[in-house]
């Protein structure tokens, strides 16, 4: 874009998708999710406001840390409708979710540490591990792999 050009209000879907290096299949499904949303024109086409590109953003850097798309829905519904979220919107979201995701690094790390242990031994015998898992008490907690889905 020329230096002088101005810089449009409204994108199309094929522009945002360019600009936010989001698919557009996702950008559809976002909308139909209630992360972003756009106005129609007279032809049914999209246009968003440029400021979906700070609510992709959002979205993206949340996903990138692991938090569901419905909380990042929740949190989002605390904006304006069709605003960008702010620096201090980004501190107080964060600040929400560091537990979580301290919880979600703990699971991680015992899941590692458990995983590691148990192909430790060498048996790969799941079922009926003499070391871990005798006579396979685990069942008794439910199906998958118990000790790496327990806290």
């Amino acid at each position: 874009m020329p230096p002088n050009a101005a810089i449009p209000k409204e994108l199309t879907i094929g522009e945002l998708s360019a600009r936010s290096g989001v698919p557009t299949s996702a950008l559809r499904f976002y909308e139909r999710e209630g992360l972003i949303d756009s106005r129609r024109t007279t032809g049914n086409q999209r246009r968003y406001h440029r400021a979906t590109l700070r609510r992709i953003a959002f979205v993206r850097a949340s996903q990138t840390v692991g938090i569901p798309l419905a909380k990042i829905r929740e949190v989002l519904g605390f904006l304006p409708k069709g605003a960008a979220p702010t620096r201090e919107f980004w501190i107080r979201a964060s600040e929400c979710w560091s537990q979580e995701i301290n919880d979600r690094i703990a699971k991680m790390e015992r899941m590692r540490d458990r995983f590691t242990a148990c192909i430790g031994c060498g048996c790969l015998s799941f079922d009926e591990c003499r070391l871990i898992n005798p006579d396979d008490v685990l069942s008794q907690g439910g199906p998958g792999p118990r000790r790496l889905l327990d806290p």
